[in-house]
């Protein structure tokens, strides 16, 4: 009866993660939209004085009203400067969102629902605490995308992905000789991990590893079908960027959260998500693909990495510009500011 049931959840499983489809949920929109954002789209800064007390953690940026403005706070800057420190992060935004309210016209004309911030460390996912009209209305492009978390809001809020800066050219993928199923190493630092580890540790076609690596990285990623991207501690790590740059499939073992990108890439064509109650299917699961069910899904991985890549210049399509137009698709929510509600009498 058990086996009856596993290989039921496993059909049912392989059968929501195939999709052949092309690689954007519709690349004709797509296209002719990122046309009119690269047209259109603007994005302005706080302006502040150079002798500001704060000047190191502020932008030097002149604005003028526009679509949407950037909500500028350098929380690095912040958690190492002894004047303000991690304890005095929450008062210090709460004040700055309180000065640019009574300075600027900008902020009340929506509560916020017009401005972003963007945070990738979990100290910038509780910054917001005591400045909850950020939260409610601003739209964060925060790395912590998991449903768990009461500050992030699918829709409203983006997913920023995790990309390791390179320079230069792409790997040559050609030689690469994927003898391994599927690869991992990190931190035990979570539930999900401690699962794989406990079943997959000494298996010989899942690599599962913890702790040091004695070969190059990068060489695990070449030599490996399936990469997987394993909740940790956070929800985020740079994995699945690293999975697509070396041309391996990513494998999700995270629940409850957004990807990146998600409003754009149909990620079922080019990775695979698995519930984390599966991992003890994983190598039956991974095994079901065929020869050419992988080279399809490879070749979409490879279709898409240009999006998951950092340039000190940004250039077309790479990650900058994608959660550009993130925020480009989310230019027309309007949220009512919080001080409009009236509670009847």
């Amino acid at each position: 009866m058990k086996a009856r049931l596993a290989d039921s959840a496993l059909s049912s499983c392989i059968g929501n993660y195939v999709n052949y489809n092309e690689v954007y949920h519709d690349r004709d929109i797509f296209v002719e939209d990122y046309k009119e954002m690269n047209r259109s789209f603007k994005i302005y800064v706080y302006p502040h004085r150079r002798n500001d007390p704060f000047a190191n953690v502020l932008l030097p940026v002149g604005s003028e009203p526009g679509v949407i403005m950037l909500v500028k706070v350098t929380l690095r800057s912040l958690r190492h400067d002894p004047r303000i420190g991690v304890g005095g992060i929450k008062d210090f935004i709460k004040d700055y969102i309180l000065n640019i309210s009574q300075k600027y016209p900008y902020w009340n004309r929506t509560g916020g629902a017009d401005h972003f911030y963007v945070a990738c460390h979990s100290i910038g996912r509780s910054a917001m605490d005591k400045a909850n009209e950020v939260k409610v209305n601003a739209i964060q492009v925060v790395c912590s995308s998991t449903y768990f978390h009461p500050g992030y809001i699918a829709h409203k809020d983006a997913c920023l992905p995790q990309i390791w800066p390179r320079q230069g050219v792409l790997p040559n993928l050609s030689s690469s000789n994927r003898k391994k199923l599927a690869f991992f190493a990190g931190k035990i630092n979570s539930p999900v991990r401690e699962k794989l580890l406990q079943v997959w540790r000494n298996n010989t076609e899942i690599f599962a590893h913890y702790g040091r690596l004695k070969t190059p990285y990068a060489d695990e990623l070449l030599g490996s079908k399936f990469c997987l991207h394993v909740k940790g501690y956070e929800v985020n790590t740079a994995r699945i960027a690293d999975s697509l740059y070396y041309g391996c499939v990513p494998v999700i073992i995270a629940d409850y959260h957004d990807l990146p990108f998600a409003d754009i890439l149909n990620w079922k064509s080019f990775s695979i998500n698995v519930a984390t109650l599966d991992i003890p299917l994983l190598k039956k699961i991974l095994k079901r693909f065929s020869f050419e069910e992988y080279l399809m899904l490879q070749r979409n991985a490879l279709k898409v990495r240009k999006h998951f890549q950092w340039h000190l210049s940004p250039v077309d399509y790479d990650a900058f510009y994608m959660v550009m137009y993130e925020l480009w698709l989310r230019r027309s929510s309007v949220r009512l500011p919080l001080n409009a509600f009236v509670h009847p009498n």
